[in-house]
């Protein structure tokens, strides 16, 4: 690289943290336009409920499993209508709302107990440590999947329910992704000079080893949220989710099935939907990867400033 082209780099270097992540963002173009899609998702989640849902909700039978891509009923009938008439669209984006919270609330709990106990687990010595790497080797010996069924067979289908249970089966995969990461960490030399100038124990854990372990984590995390959603829409496919007249997409999916040969649109829709956003979030999983690492970001960074 010639000295022309450092100083023209140096000149669009965007101003503020904000420009450079938007910059970094904008070199992965599969990963922009996935950004996009989930802030579409999210606002949907947000906002849909309140906009829509006397809409979502009211019955039009005269409308009944009318087909997609008629506009005469109005824009939100664009999608079609279900077996009682109700815009699908509208349906939709009111589902986003609990099928979001349903995820980002298991994944919030299960990474945060899951990095805890694996920062105990990792950095402490003592017997405690290998109690709560059995408890993981419990917890990971039953099926997830599996392991929330039954569960939720012998308690009442509810959100809290279906929280708890998803959170417990996700606790391992941050339970020893933690622990591996602060038993290499532990290691370093900025670590050992912590312990050489008397800090305490939680505060090389907090301020030591965790800011280098939770790139990682962020990681995990966007994926295990698309696993979670997954996991959520199976559970309601199966009728052991959400229950009606709460709204998600899986159980969407789980109404439409009686009419698959005369109307497909009603599990069509909503499963595209559920594959748009778990492929969205891999695609910037994969982003978040790279763009966290130190070694690697400066590889966005210039791609980011030459398309600039």
């Amino acid at each position: 690289m010639t000295m022309a082209d450092t100083q023209i780099l140096a000149e669009k270097k965007p101003s503020g943290p904000i420009g450079r992540w938007l910059t970094m963002l904008w070199a992965d173009k599969l990963a922009f336009f996935a950004a996009l899609f989930l802030l579409i998702v999210l606002l949907c989640a947000l906002f849909g409920p309140l906009l829509l849902e006397a809409i979502a909700t009211k019955q039009n039978l005269r409308g009944r499993n009318a087909p997609p891509f008629d506009i005469t009923r109005g824009l939100l009938y664009v999608l079609g209508a279900d077996a009682l008439g109700r815009p699908l669209l509208a349906r939709v984006i009111v589902a986003a709302q609990n099928t979001i919270l349903v995820a980002a609330a298991a994944v919030l709990a299960s990474s945060v107990v899951g990095t805890a106990l694996g920062l105990v687990a990792g950095y402490s010595r003592s017997s405690a440590a290998q109690w709560i790497m059995r408890l993981g080797d419990v917890i990971m010996s039953f099926p997830s999947l599996l392991l929330a069924v039954i569960v939720l067979y012998m308690l009442e289908p509810s959100v809290t329910n279906i929280v708890l249970v998803l959170a417990i089966t996700r606790i391992p995969i941050y339970l020893r992704t933690t622990r591996a990461e602060v038993l290499e960490v532990r290691e370093r030399m900025f670590v050992q000079a912590a312990k050489v100038m008397g800090a305490s124990y939680w505060r090389i854990v907090f301020h030591h080893i965790l800011p280098v372990i939770f790139p990682t984590l962020v990681t995990i995390a966007t994926l295990d949220f698309a696993f979670v959603m997954l996991a959520e829409s199976s559970l309601s496919f199966l009728g052991i989710g959400i229950q009606a007249p709460e709204i998600t997409w899986g159980l969407m999916v789980a109404q439409g099935r009686p009419y698959l040969t005369n109307a497909w649109w009603l599990s069509f829709w909503p499963g595209l939907v559920i594959i748009l956003t778990t492929l969205s979030l891999n695609l910037l999983s994969n982003w978040l990867r790279i763009a966290l690492d130190p070694t690697q970001r400066w590889r966005l960074e210039m791609r980011g400033r030459k398309n600039g």
